[in-house]
């Protein structure tokens, strides 16, 4: 049975990335699906790489960005 903590752990998106989510307090990817991409893209640290990851990791649970479905 898949564990649901590990489901919704966040991918490997670098650490400037994953501290600037913590610091908006998103720490799980259920959480990163509530932002745009443009939203994202606003947060020092945050770039397109770790975007890309994370676009990869939410359609692969079948979930997109907010204003993305």
């Amino acid at each position: 049975m898949p564990n649901p903590e590990t489901e919704d752990s966040l991918p490997s998106i670098g650490k400037p990335a994953t501290r600037a989510l913590a610091n908006i307090g998103i720490t799980r990817l259920s959480q990163v699906a509530r932002l745009s991409k443009a939203e994202l893209g606003e947060l020092h640290g945050v770039g397109p790489k770790a975007i890309g990851i994370l676009e990869k990791a939410l359609a692969a649970r079948g979930k997109a960005f907010a204003g993305s479905r």
